[in-house]
C-alpha cells in the first residue's frame, strides 16, 4: 500500500507505506495450480463434489454457489470444534453456531433432507489430516457436533423459514423487512441476523436494523443482572471507574491466611462513601488481600476483618478485573477508608475448596487418559461442598468409565506428592506440556501447577491461578458422585473430597441399613433382594393386566354382556374399571372393537385422584361420530379439560374419578339422544 486516492482521483503518498498481498493459502493455492478461483483448487473441489453428489446436484451448476458456502463453512466449523470451541449461544461458540446454522440453510436449499455436514467431514479430513492432526484427534467429536447441531436446527429452521417467508408475502414491493420480526427469527428460532439477511438479500431486501438493534436493547437490559450487584447503572458506572482508576490488588493468599491491608475505596448503596457503619453492608477494596476472588471456577473467600474501630464479616469476595472486592457485613464499630485492617480468612471453607480444586486437576488428565485427548475443560466450579467439572465428550461415560478415571485420581493422591507451583513464561509453560483453557487470555508471565511427577515430566500441568493443596495427600480420596449432560457436546461430572466423602459414604451406609433392615436381608444380598421383588412386581403386573383384559373384553363369554344396542345398528361397551394404566387402555378398547361390529367402546380408569378416558369407535363409525368429540364431553363431567387423538381414537383425562360412573350415563343417554344425528 502506497497511496491514498482522493475522491477527485488524485493520489497522495502514504506516511508509512506497507505490503499487504493478501496472498493466503488458497490464494497461493490457486496461482501455483493455475486456477483464478480459489474454489477451483484441490483444497475445495473434493469438498464441493462431495457436497454435490449427497444432494444429487451439479457441483458447477447453478447451485455451486450453495457447495461453496457449505464447503467453507464445513472447514471453518471442523477446526474450531478441533481447537476446543462447541456450539452455544454466547461468545465463540455463538459465532460458530452462526457459521454452522449458514451452511445447513444452504444444504436446506439444496433439499437435502438429512444432516448433510457430518458426511462431508472425511473428505475433508482426508485432504487436511496429515497437516492438522487435531482433526484426526477430534474426529468422532467433530462428525457428532456437526451432526447434532444440524438435527437440532432442522426442527426450527422449517418454522422460522416459515415465519420469514409470511413476513415477505405481506412486503410485497417494499425493501424493508420488519426489525421485529427478525428479532423474533433471532430469539426464538435460533436465525442469527446474518442469516435472516442472507435470505433477505436472495429477494433484494434488507433488515430494519434500527428497529432489530431496539428490541435487542430491550432484551440486554432486562437480563443485564450484572455478576455483582443488581445492574442498575449508576453501579456499573462504579465499577467502570474502579477498574479505570484503581491500582491493581495484591493477593496474598498463595503464602498467607491472615495478613493486613489499607482501605482505598467503600462503596455502599451502589456509591462511593467515606465510611461504611454497623450492621451496615457494603464493598471495601484495599490495596493487598489474601482473601481469594471468585475466578476460574473457584469461589471467592470468606471471613473476617478487623480494625481499631470494627469488626465485619466477609461474605464473599470476587473481582473486577484484577481488583479484589470484598462484600462485608459491620458487626461492631465502623471501617473507614484509610484504616489498616487484620484480614482473616475462613481456613476450614479455603481447606475445603482447595481440595476439590486441586482434585478438579486431576480428574482433568484422568479423564484425557481413560476417555481420549479429546477432553477439553468446558467450565468448573470448586466449592466447599464438591468440585463440577464440564468436559467436551458426546456421549455419556459407561460405569467403567468412571470408575477408571475414580481409581486413577485416588492412585494420585495416595503417592502423596507435593504440588508444586511456578512463575514462568508462558511459551516455556507450553513446552513443558502445561495445558491452558481455550479463549482465555494470558500474560508473558503465568502460574503453573504441576501434580504428580512421573518420569521426567508430571501427571498433571496446567496453568492456573487458583489456590491448591500443599500435597496430593492432602485431597483425602475423590468420589465422583454424578455424570450427565451439560449441553451440546460437553458432559458434566460431579465429585466430593476429603471429608465430604466420609459424609457421602456414611449416608449410604444409613440408607443401605435401613432398606436392610426393611427388606429383612443383609447388605451382601439388598441387590439380590431387590431383583427378586421387581421380577415378582413383574409378575404381578402382568397378572393384573391379564385379569383385566378378560374383565374387561368379558373374554370366556359366549353372551357378552359388556356390549348393549343403541339404536338399530350400533354396540355400546362402556365399563368403569380401577388402576388400570392408560398405556393400557388402548389395547383394552382394540380387543373390544374386535368382537362385534359398528363399535363404540369406552373405558374409564380411576387411577387414585385421576380418571384415564379412552374411546375407540370401529372404522364404519367415524364418519357418523368421532371418538375425539365423545372423549372431550366425558372429560367435562369429570373436571378435565378436554382431550385429543383421531377419530377412530382418542384419549382424555378427568380430576374427579367420583364423577366416573355418572358421566358414562350422560355419555350413553348422549349417544341415544342423538342416534337420528349420527
Amino acid at each position: 500500500m502506497q497511496y491514498e486516492q482522493m475522491p477527485d482521483g488524485t493520489r497522495i503518498d502514504l506516511p508509512k507505506p506497507s505490503i499487504d498481498t493478501g496472498m493466503g493459502l488458497e490464494r497461493i493455492a490457486a496461482v501455483l495450480q493455475g486456477k483464478h478461483d480459489n474454489y477451483d483448487t484441490d483444497l475445495f473441489k473434493k469438498l464441493i463434489e462431495h457436497s454435490a453428489d449427497f444432494s444429487n446436484t451439479d457441483p458447477y451448476g447453478i447451485k455451486n454457489i450453495h457447495h461453496r458456502v457449505i464447503s467453507d463453512h464445513l472447514r471453518s466449523a471442523s477446526f474450531l470444534i478441533a481447537d476446543g470451541v462447541m456450539p452455544s449461544n454466547e461468545g465463540r461458540g455463538y459465532v460458530l453456531r452462526r457459521i454452522m446454522r449458514r451452511a445447513m440453510r444452504h444444504c436446506h436449499l439444496l433439499g437435502c433432507e438429512e444432516p448433510h455436514l457430518h458426511k462431508i467431514f472425511p473428505t475433508l479430513l482426508r485432504q487436511m489430516g496429515d497437516a492438522f492432526p487435531e482433526l484426526i484427534e477430534r474426529k468422532h467429536l467433530i462428525e457428532n457436533s456437526l451432526k447434532e447441531e444440524e438435527t437440532r436446527f432442522k426442527l426450527t429452521l422449517d418454522r422460522g423459514l416459515k415465519l420469514l417467508n409470511e413476513e415477505l408475502a405481506i412486503l410485497e414491493n417494499k425493501k424493508l423487512f420488519s426489525g421485529e420480526v427478525a428479532f423474533k427469527l433471532y430469539d426464538t428460532f435460533g436465525f442469527p441476523l446474518d442469516l435472516t439477511e442472507d435470505v433477505l438479500r436472495e429477494s433484494d431486501k434488507k433488515v430494519d436494523i434500527e428497529a432489530f438493534d431496539k428490541k435487542m436493547k430491550e432484551q440486554r437490559d432486562k437480563a443485564r443482572a450484572s455478576w455483582i450487584g443488581s445492574g442498575d447503572e449508576s453501579e456499573e458506572k462504579i465499577w467502570a471507574d474502579l477498574r479505570s482508576n484503581e491500582d491493581t490488588t495484591e493477593f496474598l493468599g498463595y503464602e498467607s491466611e491472615k495478613s493486613q491491608g489499607l482501605i482505598s475505596k467503600i462503596i455502599k448503596d451502589g456509591k462511593y462513601a467515606e465510611k461504611l457503619f454497623y450492621n451496615e453492608t457494603g464493598v471495601i477494596v484495599m490495596n493487598q488481600t489474601c482473601f481469594y476472588g471468585e475466578s476460574g471456577g473457584q469461589i471467592g473467600d470468606k471471613g473476617q476483618l478487623r480494625s481499631i474501630n470494627g469488626v465485619g464479616k466477609v461474605t464473599d469476595t470476587k473481582r473486577v478485573g484484577q481488583i479484589f472486592i470484598h462484600f462485608v457485613e459491620v458487626q461492631k464499630g465502623y471501617f473507614e477508608v484509610g484504616d489498616n485492617l487484620e484480614q482473616l480468612i475462613n481456613t476450614d471453607l479455603r481447606l475445603d475448596v482447595k481440595r476439590n480444586h486441586s482434585g478438579t486437576h486431576l480428574v482433568h488428565e484422568a479423564l484425557r487418559r481413560i476417555v481420549g485427548d479429546h477432553v477439553a475443560q468446558r467450565g468448573s466450579l470448586n466449592n466447599a461442598d464438591r468440585l463440577r467439572f464440564d468436559f467436551s465428550h458426546d456421549k455419556p461415560l459407561t460405569e467403567e468409565q468412571i470408575f477408571l478415571v475414580e481409581q486413577l485420581v485416588n492412585k494420585q493422591i495416595r503417592e502423596n506428592t507435593p504440588v508444586i507451583t511456578e512463575i514462568m513464561q508462558l511459551e516455556s509453560a507450553k513446552q513443558q506440556g502445561a495445558r491452558a483453557l481455550f479463549g482465555e487470555k494470558y500474560g508473558d508471565d503465568v502460574r503453573v501447577v504441576k501434580m504428580s511427577p512421573e518420569d521426567k515430566n508430571y501427571f498433571s500441568i496446567e496453568l492456573c491461578g487458583g489456590t491448591h493443596v500443599t500435597s496430593t495427600g492432602d485431597i483425602g480420596f475423590l468420589k465422583i458422585i454424578g455424570e450427565s449432560a451439560s449441553s451440546s457436546g460437553v458432559r458434566r461430572l460431579e465429585a466430593v473430597t476429603g471429608k465430604k466423602v466420609v459424609y457421602f459414604i456414611e449416608n449410604i451406609q444409613v440408607v443401605n441399613n435401613r432398606v436392610s433392615s426393611l427388606l429383612n436381608v443383609s447388605a451382601e444380598n439388598l441387590v439380590e433382594r431387590v431383583n427378586s421383588l421387581l421380577e415378582e412386581k413383574r409378575r404381578l403386573e402382568q397378572k393384573n393386566s391379564e385379569l383385566n383384559r378378560a374383565l374387561i373384553s368379558g373374554e370366556g363369554k359366549q353372551d357378552n354382556k359388556n356390549l348393549e344396542k343403541i339404536g338399530k345398528d350400533i354396540v355400546f361397551s362402556g365399563k368403569v374399571v380401577k388402576d388400570v394404566p392408560s398405556k393400557e387402555l388402548r389395547t383394552f378398547v382394540d380387543n373390544i372393537k374386535k368382537q362385534s361390529e359398528n363399535v363404540i367402546a369406552v373405558l374409564l380408569s380411576k387411577n387414585g385422584n385421576k380418571v384415564q378416558i379412552a374411546v375407540g369407535i370401529s372404522d364404519s363409525l367415524i364418519k357418523r361420530v368421532s371418538a375425539v368429540d365423545l372423549v372431550k364431553i366425558l372429560s367435562s363431567k369429570t373436571g378435565g379439560k378436554g382431550g385429543g387423538g383421531r377419530s377412530d381414537f382418542a384419549q382424555g383425562g378427568g380430576t374427579n374419578p367420583d364423577q366416573a360412573e355418572k358421566a358414562l350415563l350422560y355419555l350413553k343417554s348422549y349417544l341415544n339422544s342423538n342416534l337420528s344425528e349420527i
